[in-house]
């Protein structure tokens, strides 16, 4: 007879939950707001997303590890088929439309799940000694770093290659890695930045560099974010109400649902709005930290819970700064708030593969991992 071990109860992480949902219950509020068609929609892509988390999370993720490799290069073909099949919108060829439904999707988005795994598997195959990883490892996981961020930077996505880009070298900053290639990398930083400016970068994005860098008073192409910056000053500290949010209401504020939906926020609900809103990421980005600290050895679980909280860091953090004109404007959203469903489907994907990680450690049909300490580069599986 079927029967679930109390211990998956016991291990799920009911933290999560209670820090996410009352953001994705703010944001849909806020929605329903500005635009009633907008926040259907975004129940869609609510229940699409609990089913993706309930897939990833009843998934036996240890059990069928082996094929992530096979996964991740599938993903590498898919984003290489962009150029060959892709749709080009908006200047940018991003998307791959399926045949008969005319429905698109963007495989550099849910390849972040794919890249974050193979992560894990690497780490995982050859854990890291105690003085950190040396020049040969350091290689091979920059490598499959390097590999996909080219391939969407040339799409053009700036943006999300660049969340690549700190996602990958954030986590093997954390697991540890000689000193002495940091020190090589910092130099080299500068030269590959200089290079990537004048020969790689396309010149609209040149271009929102140089609106960052100039004042808004000289900047003919800052209106998004001076009106971003009006609604956030509007606010007060206590908000607005419905009818006196002009910003908003009457589309002074570009893009509100989504870009710059933190900027609504604040005109709303005022700068405390906007700092318990702030809060709550903060809270979990802190616990996700912790339970890094905590899980040592178990690198799949340790890896997922740092490259989560370093996205959800990038992503509030260069959202923010957008709205307030500290960043250039990328089309970063707002983790579980911005509207739209490809972000909010790949963070529950995310999830789901952590509470499984966290629930599922002592399942036996799940295959936990124990590593043997005398022998860091090998690894065996035992059932518990």
């Amino acid at each position: 007879m079927f029967q679930i071990d109390r211990r998956i109860v016991t291990h799920f992480d009911f933290l999560l939950p209670i820090l996410v949902i009352p953001i994705i219950i703010f944001s849909h509020y806020l929605i329903s707001e500005a635009n009633q068609m907008l926040a259907s929609k975004q129940m869609v892509y609510f229940g699409v997303g609990f089913f993706a988390f309930l897939f990833f999370f009843l998934l036996p993720m240890r059990k069928l590890e082996w094929l992530i490799p096979i996964f991740y290069w599938i993903g590498i073909v898919l984003l290489i088929s962009v150029f060959i099949f892709g749709t080009r919108k908006l200047g940018a060829q991003r998307w791959i439309e399926i045949p008969f439904v005319h429905f698109t999707v963007q495989p550099s988005e849910f390849f972040k799940p794919l890249f974050l795994l193979m992560l894990c598997y690497l780490v995982k195959q050859n854990p890291p000694p105690s003085t950190g990883y040396g020049l040969k490892m350091f290689s091979i996981v920059s490598a499959h770093i390097l590999i996909p961020f080219v391939l969407i930077l040339i799409e053009p996505d700036l943006g999300t290659a660049l969340v690549l880009l700190i996602i990958g070298y954030g986590v093997l900053f954390l697991v540890g890695v000689d000193k002495k290639i940091w020190l090589i990398v910092a130099l080299i930083i500068p030269i590959t930045a200089v290079i990537s400016y004048n020969y790689i970068l396309h010149d609209y994005q040149k271009k929102r560099i140089e609106t960052f860098i100039n004042s808004a008073e000289s900047c003919e192409n800052c209106h998004q974010v001076r009106q971003s910056i009006v609604a956030i000053g509007s606010g007060g500290l206590t908000g607005k109400s419905k009818d006196e949010a002009t910003q908003t209401m009457l589309k002074f504020l570009p893009i509100s649902t989504s870009d710059f939906i933190f900027a609504y926020v604040v005109e709303r609900q005022g700068f405390f709005g906007g700092l318990g809103l702030l809060f709550l990421y903060t809270l979990l980005i802190l616990h996700l930290m912790t339970l890094f600290i905590k899980h040592k050895k178990d690198y799949f679980t340790q890896i997922v819970a740092a490259g989560i909280a370093l996205l959800l860091f990038v992503y509030t953090g260069v959202n923010i700064a957008m709205t307030v004109g500290f960043a250039p404007v990328v089309g970063i959203p707002l983790p579980f708030f911005s509207y739209g469903g490809s972000s909010f489907i790949t963070f529950m994907i995310f999830f789901g593969i952590f509470e499984n990680l966290m629930a599922f450690r002592f399942d036996p049909m799940h295959k936990s991992i124990k590593y043997s300490t005398n022998q860091p580069n090998k690894h065996f599986f035992k059932e518990r």
